[in-house]
């Protein structure tokens, strides 16, 4: 009888270990591709951090603003004016999504302005109407 429950306490261990084996690779696999998606090394420590202090990720923003190139400044702009517009309260929208697309608008201004820095170019003045 002690042999058997032996026997079964070291093949539950041995599934239990093949288990946590496999998932650990799985999360280091998941891990190193998240690392490349946002450019690894200094460049996606970088964005971890834009991201964190703003709240928002860049794609994030992209993807609220409908847009895909961020230095194209007229169809962001246009972009962000209809849907502000749109999610106004007194026209019966929802202050929580004007507040997203206020956020979205803030934080692709930022990266252009981050870029700017980096790159040392003059910064292009715009018309900021935000609201």
């Amino acid at each position: 009888m002690a042999k058997q429950l032996i026997q079964i306490l070291v093949q539950g261990a041995t599934v239990v270990g093949r288990a946590f084996t496999q998932a650990l690779r799985q999360e280091i696999k998941y891990s190193q591709e998240a690392a490349k998606r946002s450019g690894g090394g200094e460049q996606g420590r970088k964005s971890a951090q834009s991201d964190l202090y703003h709240g928002m990720s860049l794609q994030e923003a992209k993807q609220i603003l409908n847009v895909e190139d961020i230095t194209d400044h007229e169809f962001i702009q246009k972009n962000y004016d209809h849907l502000f517009k749109v999610n106004d309260r007194k026209g019966g929208g929802s202050f929580y999504l004007q507040s997203k697309v206020y956020r979205a608008k803030e934080r692709i201004d930022m990266e252009l302005l981050e870029r700017q820095e980096t790159t040392g170019q003059p910064q292009n003045k715009q018309s900021d109407s935000n609201g």
